[in-house]
């Protein structure tokens, strides 16, 4: 598969994952008497990754997220050449997705981006004001989490064809956990195209969302490749 046809299917990919994520929490969570709520918004970020891979992971393997892409590196399953234009890509499809909910949510007599626009955020932008200390800790570990889900379900002596199933409902797992704490990230990618349209402090606070997502995955990517060797 040429490299180009892979990082088409990452830009739409992650433009899935973040208009369906980030529009299921901005458009749906609190709607009139038939709000989805946390659970609704969990179960729409997981089902964007489980529909995803299953259409795109035989063409790109699916990561959606600059943090996946690190963690797939670390541990010597992607090439140091890809990553740097896999993560654009998915950093221009998640600033598309929330370009195109802008646009919808824009419809709204009302509508404030300003407000939140489902960015995540530490401190006062915490959804239950949790520190930055909490929100680095959870995003590391949940990021952690997440990768060992991955290589753990990708690995080739794991059951053949549920991968995406797991990686699904582990990101919905991951959400139910965290939303209180930092809205969720996990993906770096996610959080810059939200935080563009917020254009305040979602900003001036992506830094951590980048860091904390990249360590976790990384430090995942070492530890599952330990497990690859033969003792």
């Amino acid at each position: 598969m040429s490299l180009t046809k892979k990082l088409g299917a990452e830009f739409i990919g992650t433009f899935w994952l973040v208009l369906g994520g980030c529009g299921s929490a901005v458009l749906a969570a609190a709607f009139p008497d038939v709000g989805i709520g946390l659970l609704g918004v969990s179960l729409a970020f997981g089902l964007t990754v489980l529909t995803m891979a299953f259409a795109i992971g035989h063409i790109s393997g699916c990561h959606l997220n600059p943090a996946v892409s690190f963690g797939l590196w670390s541990c010597g399953r992607f090439s140091t050449a890809e990553l740097g234009p896999y993560i654009a890509a998915q950093v221009a499809g998640g600033i598309f997705g929330a370009a195109i909910l802008f646009v919808i949510a824009s419809g709204q007599v009302g509508f404030d981006a300003s407000a939140g626009f489902a960015s995540n955020g530490y401190g006062e932008h915490s959804p239950g004001g949790y520190s930055m200390i909490s929100a680095l800790v959870t995003e590391v570990v949940m990021t952690f989490m997440f990768l060992i889900i991955i290589l753990g379900a990708t690995d080739k002596r794991a059951p053949q064809g549920f991968a995406p199933i797991a990686i699904g409902f582990g990101l919905t797992l991951i959400h139910l956990i965290s939303i209180p704490v930092t809205n969720t990230s996990v993906n770096p990618a996610r959080s810059t195209g939200v935080a563009i349209f917020q254009g305040d402090w979602a900003i001036s606070q992506l830094w951590l969302f980048w860091l904390a997502p990249i360590a976790g995955a990384i430090i995942a990517g070492v530890v599952y490749k330990w497990f690859e060797t033969e003792e």
